[in-house]
């Protein structure tokens, strides 16, 4: 499952192949949409919760609300299934689908991280990320991926500074099931379930607020 970008996605992947998966996009709904979109990959596939083996989930980068739906539901999942809970990156997954959908490298993905700037990484291939992930404002990375194709919402919405805009836009949960599916069964390790922000959240404390005290 993947909830770092407005797309709202979950998979089930047998090991083999995706056998059913869902992809919604609404940047503010991710809370709503995740759970039923896990119920109607199960009926899809006609499997009952409890076979899940494993629970992967994007970590990002992504905005801290809609990341955390995600993040905190793989590891209820793991919890309540006791399996593992595995993470991957998210642009990791959207390069992935690139090199799928016939994209062969260098290439860069980038999506949407709001104020302006994009989350991005460099690509080598459609397996091999060679920078990144880090958040940038366009004009600023314009330069260091000039000649490249650039993947994602992210390039989209700059085409001044990402001329080259590939899809697809929004990562599908099949693409990151299918990485995690081949490293698992190479015997790499994946990410730990841990968030990457990349910066601070938009919703913060304020400051010098007043504090009122009963008299």
């Amino acid at each position: 499952m993947d909830t770092a970008t407005p797309a709202v996605t979950v998979a089930l992947h047998d090991g083999t192949r995706v056998v059913a998966e869902s992809a919604q996009v609404d940047a503010r709904r991710h809370g709503e949409l995740l759970l039923p979109a896990v119920d109607r990959v199960l009926a899809d596939a006609g499997v009952e919760l409890d076979a899940v083996t494993d629970v992967v989930v994007g970590v990002g980068p992504g905005p801290y609300t809609g990341l955390r739906v995600g993040l905190v539901t793989a590891a209820t999942f793991g919890s309540v299934l006791s399996v593992p809970v595995h993470g991957l990156c998210t642009l990791d997954g959207l390069a992935y689908a690139a090199g799928r959908s016939g994209l062969d490298g260098p290439f860069a993905v980038a999506t949407d991280a709001r104020r302006k700037e994009v989350y991005w990484a460099r690509y080598e291939d459609a397996r091999t990320r060679t920078a990144g992930p880090s958040v940038d404002r366009p004009a600023d990375i314009a330069d260091r991926l000039a000649g490249l194709p650039v993947v994602g919402a992210g390039a989209v919405l700059y085409p001044e500074a990402f001329p080259d805009a590939r899809g697809p836009e929004h990562l599908a949960a099949g693409a990151l099931a299918g990485l995690a599916a081949e490293r698992l069964a190479a015997g790499a390790e994946l990410l730990p379930p841990q968030p990457l922000y990349l910066r601070r959240p938009d919703a913060q404390v304020p400051k010098n607020y007043k504090v009122v005290t009963p008299k």
